[in-house]
């Protein structure tokens, strides 16, 4: 008895070291197996980070290539630790990136795609003050035997599904004709500084240059990109719309495309141009008359050929020059043309077709031409002005004017202010109260009134235009002179504080870039003016 007591006892231990070995040697094994593992991760963490240094050198690249060099800051916590990296905005309008790098390697001047700004792509989810390698640390310890490579592997499967859904769902998204992101500008109160100031607050116009317009004819229209504004078109009475860029910080400008844009039968030149609000298109219209074409629309994502130039089907007005055309400043894309035939139409986009439906405002209130149109920020308000001297605001929700007032004159265009949602300009014909400030607030209140003499003529011509300043305290205007007048909307004054000569004939138009300090000009000169001012 007492001996197998014993070998029982002897047993016991011997079990209990063999238990004990097993576990060492189980601890040693999973020890290098956690070290091994914790390799894999700073090298997969590693080859992370090259790769995102990789990408943002090519995003760089691509964005110096499209002239769209801005770029945000973000963090990734990746490696344990927090970091600044650079990320791109990239466009989400149908462009070939492979074709325009083919472009940029074979044409001497490629065109220009403009890019749009992208929804951001959705990332997974991590708990507040939890970390990428946090997260991935306490999978390994949940499942120790799960090798580094498969988890690595199924998160890089995951986010690039995650991707794919993203993208996939903006395309569903854009076919479907759904809301673009759209963020609304803020708005500032200029009209108490309205005439408040004796003197003015000049702007100071260092060397201009003076560069061909490379047109055969007179100019017609001058815009700028709404998502780029060293991109701007021009076009003349040849047909053909030119779109520029401006180079070294306004000291010069090239030409990246001309394209053919005369209409489809009667081949008459672009009346007015306005660039669609994604920079990616420009529209132009016509004539009613002889069933011509109304609007085209020229795809700047296109190469050149038969399908860069599209031309709508619809033909809502009836007669004469269709004078202006106009994107809203509304979530929803659409534009507004104003024709000789008394009617303001809407048009809107069909849903995933590409195409446009066109639908009257009105076609009675102005008992002559409508000469402008535009759209206000805050509502949705349709301002439009006649030869009729007639100014309206027809509110396109309720469907009716809520706004009226008749000048003295004939009205000529109007252009709301950029910062001031309730104010804005209309011209007329009065020679020295050419420009006529309102509130469209008040009814039959005139704000401000300004204006010049001209001396080669006592006209006024209605494709002479203004714009604002970006600051919304400035306006700019061309002259039948060669001079460019610029107003402060502080000075109590009705003469222009100033006046630039800026070309040898009549100035139709000079606008303000807000990327760098520069005015360009057009003029019956046939040549495109570059003025520094500061």
């Amino acid at each position: 008895m007492e001996q197998n007591g014993a070998h029982n006892v002897n047993g016991g231990s011997n079990s209990r070291e063999e238990q004990e070995e097993a576990l060492v040697a189980l601890i040693d094994h999973r020890t290098r197996e956690v070290k091994n593992l914790r390799q894999r991760i700073a090298y997969y963490t590693s080859q992370l980070e090259e790769a995102e240094k990789r990408l943002q050198d090519s995003e760089s690249k691509l964005a110096r290539l499209q002239g769209h060099p801005d770029v945000v800051s973000g963090t990734s916590s990746l490696g344990g630790g927090t970091k600044s990296v650079k990320m791109e905005h990239r466009s989400n309008s149908p462009i070939h990136r492979n074709e325009i790098l083919s472009k940029n390697q074979h044409q001497s001047k490629p065109e220009l795609l403009v890019p749009a700004v992208t929804p951001k792509i959705s990332q997974p989810k991590l708990l507040p003050g939890s970390s990428a390698k946090a997260s991935i640390s306490s999978n390994f310890q949940a499942s120790p035997s799960v090798s580094t490579h498969s988890v690595i592997a199924s998160r890089v499967k995951t986010n690039e599904s995650q991707r794919l859904s993203t993208k996939q769902e903006d395309v569903k998204s854009k076919e479907k004709g759904t809301k673009r992101k759209f963020e609304q500008k803020e708005h500032k109160e200029l009209i108490p500084s309205i005439r408040t100031n004796s003197s003015p607050c000049l702007i100071h116009c260092q060397a201009s240059t003076h560069i061909s317009s490379q047109h055969k004819r007179k100019l017609r229209s001058l815009a700028l990109c709404p998502v780029n504004d060293q991109l701007f078109v021009t076009s003349s009475l040849d047909g053909v719309v030119n779109l520029w860029q401006v180079q070294a910080r306004g000291s010069g400008a090239s030409v990246l495309s001309s394209t053919n844009c005369a209409s489809s039968k009667q081949r008459r030149w672009p009346e007015d141009i306005a660039w669609h609000p994604e920079g990616n298109s420009i529209f132009s219209v016509y004539s009613a008359d002889g069933g011509d074409s109304q609007i085209s629309v020229l795809d700047l994502n296109k190469k050149q050929g038969k399908d860069r130039v599209n031309y709508l089907e619809e033909r809502p007005h009836v007669k004469g020059i269709i004078n202006n055309i106009v994107f809203m400043p509304w979530e929803n894309i659409c534009f507004v043309t104003g024709g000789s035939d008394h009617a303001v139409m809407l048009w809107s986009e069909k849903d995933g077709e590409n195409k446009w439906k066109p639908k009257a405002l009105h076609r009675n209130l102005h008992s002559s031409a409508v000469m402008g149109v535009a759209g206000l920020q805050q509502k949705q308000v349709v301002l439009s002005v006649g030869a009729d001297k007639r100014i309206f605001g027809y509110d396109a929700h309720i469907g009716r004017a809520d706004y009226r007032h008749q000048v003295d004159s004939k009205c000529m265009s109007v252009l709301p202010n950029p910062c001031d949602f309730n104010l804005f300009m209309v011209q007329t014909g009065t020679p020295e109260r050419q420009l006529r400030l309102y509130d469209i607030r008040l009814r039959q209140t005139e704000l401000h009134t300004f204006g010049w003499k001209q001396e080669s003529s006592e006209s006024q011509s209605a494709l002479i235009n203004q714009a604002w300043s970006p600051d919304g305290l400035y306006i700019t205007s061309g002259s039948a002179d060669p001079v460019i007048h610029i107003f402060d909307i502080r000075y109590n004054a009705h003469k222009p504080p100033q006046s630039v000569r800026a070309h040898q004939k009549r100035v139709f138009k000079a606008v303000w870039l807000q990327s760098i300090p520069l005015l360009v000009s057009m003029s019956s000169d046939l040549n495109i003016g570059l003025h520094k001012v500061m």
